[in-house]
């Protein structure tokens, strides 16, 4: 088969196109699918940087997502059914393997080419938002990062939750965000998010993919009770924490990431997800944001695009 793959670790330039690629072997149980589109995350980047290695017996190439036909039926799915998978790895392919409780359906309103983009970003604001953060109607979230697939998918998410929604982006995005469903959507070269939030009585919820660089702030913007996940670290890994901030104000501080959760965490994940989320991407309710699509063979300029921060939404591949 075809693949991208990682000629050791460092910048864009060691993704490598190959044609004679090993096919992953079969599973009992498992599907084979005929990737057609898949999409490039932050975690693609820390992977080929040598940071973020793939869980143990994933997939050593890169690709968290794909959309495609399936080639080998297990589990409720029949050979020719259009399908979107969550993977460990191994999407930057012409086929991978997958457990079919890790499986969906493509919507009919998104299409094969956005379902490439979905399973990834929408499984992880679902994730976060609802199972973790309990977020409700009525109150505040704020989500930084919301230009990125995961904030376009969260805004929308929590939009439909009917939370007020507050985010972070720069320039252009702004509007982007505002005309995603943003409530209030802040500068953050110009406006301090936290005492924004302060003055409005703070946020029940904020989800974070800078790490140690908002740690403070974000501790600051919170309400009472207020809940932090953090899903990213694109901002440090360390930070110093006034204990007494959690105490007074009885905040949690939460960690997740989706791609190193159990396989059975994963089947009631995408189990549950399919009751509560896909019927609103069937109908068109929600949609997948495509900032791009490069083909599977220039991987390298669609990892250079994302690292640069322009656009909002997904960078798609076409395989």
């Amino acid at each position: 088969m075809h693949a991208i793959v990682c000629e050791g670790a460092g910048g864009p330039e060691v993704l490598s196109w190959v044609d004679d690629a090993p096919a992953p072997p079969a599973r009992a149980g498992w599907l084979r699918i005929a990737v057609r589109w898949t999409a490039v995350n932050r975690a693609d980047l820390l992977q080929r940087q040598g940071y973020y290695p793939p869980p143990p017996g994933a997939s050593p190439l890169l690709g968290l997502e794909a959309a495609g036909v399936v080639l080998e039926a297990a589990g409720p799915f029949a050979v020719g059914d259009e399908v979107m998978a969550l993977l460990p790895g191994g999407g930057y392919a012409s086929e991978v393997v997958v457990d079919p409780r890790h499986v969906l359906p493509v919507p009919g309103a998104i299409g094969l080419q956005s379902a490439g983009g979905l399973m990834e970003t929408f499984l992880t604001a679902y994730l976060n938002l609802t199972l973790l953060g309990e977020l409700e109607a009525g109150q505040r979230v704020l989500v930084h990062g919301e230009s990125g697939g995961v904030g376009t998918a969260a805004l929308q998410w929590a939009n439909r939750l009917g939370a007020e929604v507050w985010t972070t982006a720069s320039g252009a995005k702004l509007e982007r965000c505002r005309a995603l469903g943003a409530t209030r959507a802040l500068d953050y070269r110009l406006e301090d998010f936290a005492t924004e939030l302060e003055l409005a009585g703070g946020a029940d919820l904020i989800l974070d993919c800078l790490g140690a660089r908002y740690l403070e702030p974000n501790l600051r913007a919170l309400r009472t009770h207020g809940r932090l996940i953090v899903i990213g670290l694109q901002g440090g890994r360390k930070a110093e924490l006034d204990l007494l901030t959690l105490l007074q104000g009885r905040k949690q501080i939460l960690g997740s990431t989706l791609r190193t959760l159990a396989d059975e965490r994963k089947a009631d994940l995408v189990s549950r997800f399919r009751d509560e989320v896909w019927p609103l991407l069937d109908r068109g309710e929600l949609a997948v944001v495509v900032e791009r699509s490069f083909p599977l063979r220039c991987a390298a300029a669609a990892h250079a695009h994302l690292a640069s921060g322009a656009g909002v939404g997904k960078i798609l591949l076409e395989v």
